[in-house]
């Protein structure tokens, strides 16, 4: 009498390292592709009732196997449009900066994307996904030391989809604080940021330990009656992070000189013009932007093998579609009933499409098409209040998104 694994003629097929396979690969939100269902009782009697058990088992670790490298080529697949939106980041910051400050921006955006990987692979992953039961910060993964005892539970890919994300919280500020803001300065935020703050924040709500998870159990943690925060792709864990650090630092290093006072300091009589170079790169970084959110939300499910994660992803990237038209087409309207002009401004239009896209990022897989048109309208709205309140405050953002 022996097992299975004894039996098959498939000897390579380790169960245990099967076992090694737990825990989401980011944000709980499906269980990762498991092994083949082991065989637990015996073989015994004819060998055809053997070949035949074998062929069973054989068969189930294909499957598995066959749906593993599709959800694994899908996740990279997403991560790698995530990257796209540097690009589109780069072309949007570079538009709306005047032509003198244009190559400085253009390092900021590269460099987020440079140091934040070294960051990120560092110390950052490893505290936002350490195995420890800690709410808020891992400590294991530095460096991905563990990468080959972890690599059957996808830790390449998942790194690597977790680290475009952390890059798209970094360059979210450069376009704030353009035009003066010291580099060295910048760089180390950048570090900061991806490396510590961002990390822990992503602990706090995609990391089953966290202390505001929706994926840690129910008896974990009493906030929000057991239902923990529900982001399913980063309304605010990326975006409201990256939002906020950038509100931070343009209050702390103060508007551009002769945006709201001259160079004696005495206030003007409205703000000076400081608009972009280009409109052409202004649009096409919103392109790029869009473009690249179709991996954002849809890759956020992470697998495509499961039954149903194909309807999931699909919902999603109609729903980033019917958010980001919405937001540009409130924002748009807005800008043009509050002007004193005929002129539909091309920079509300873009902004409210990039609003957009950003409100429904929360719950771009939670709520039906007809929702999704109603959370970007509401976005592109609050777009055109939020930069009519920075003025009045006299607060400058560069990009005015």
């Amino acid at each position: 009498m022996s097992t299975i694994q004894d039996f098959c003629a498939i000897p390579q097929v380790d169960i245990d390292d099967f076992a090694k396979e737990g825990g989401p690969l980011y944000a709980g939100t499906t269980p990762p592709l498991g092994p083949p269902t082991e065989f637990t009782g015996v073989i015994g009697g004819s060998a055809t009732q053997g070949n035949l058990a074998c062929s069973v088992y054989a068969s189930d670790y294909l499957i598995t196997e066959a749906q593993n490298s599709i959800s694994a080529a899908y996740i990279l697949y997403a991560a790698s449009l995530v990257f796209l939106m540097q690009c589109g980041f780069a072309m949007l910051c570079a538009g709306s900066v005047r032509m003198k400050n244009v190559k400085n921006i253009l390092l900021k955006n590269l460099m987020d994307a440079c140091g934040g990987a070294i960051a990120f692979w560092s110390v950052g992953y490893a505290f936002a996904y350490g195995d420890n039961n800690g709410p808020f910060i891992g400590t294991n993964k530095f460096f991905l030391a563990d990468l080959k005892a972890f690599q059957g539970a996808g830790l390449s890919q998942s790194w690597f989809f977790q680290w475009a994300f952390a890059a798209t919280a970094a360059t979210i500020v450069a376009g704030t604080v353009a035009e003066r803001c010291k580099m060295v300065a910048y760089f180390l935020y950048s570090a900061f940021l991806t490396g510590f703050v961002y990390p822990i924040i992503v602990r706090s709500i995609w990391a089953p330990q966290g202390w505001l998870s929706a994926y840690a159990q129910a008896a974990n943690f009493p906030l929000l009656f057991g239902s923990g925060m529900i982001d399913f792709a980063g309304s605010g864990v990326v975006h409201l992070t990256g939002g906020s650090t950038a509100l931070v630092a343009a209050i702390i290093l103060g508007p551009r000189l002769g945006r709201f006072r001259d160079e004696n300091g005495v206030r003007l009589k409205k703000p000076g013009d400081m608009s972009g170079h280009s409109v052409t790169l202004q649009v096409l970084g919103t392109f790029l932007l869009w473009f690249g959110w179709y991996g954002f939300n849809p890759g956020s499910i992470l697998t495509i093998g499961l039954p149903g994660s194909y309807t999931i992803a699909g919902l999603c990237a109609v729903n980033t579609t019917l958010a980001a038209a919405s937001g540009a087409i409130s924002a748009m309207t807005l800008r043009w009933l509050l002007s004193d002009t005929d002129v539909f401004d091309i920079t509300a239009v873009c902004n409210g499409a990039l609003s957009g896209l950003v409100a429904i990022t929360a719950g771009c897989a939670t709520v039906w098409p007809w929702a999704s048109v109603v959370i970007g309208l509401i976005g592109g709205l609050i777009y055109i209040g939020a930069s009519n309140l920075l003025i009045k405050l006299e607060i400058d953002d560069a990009v005015d998104a």
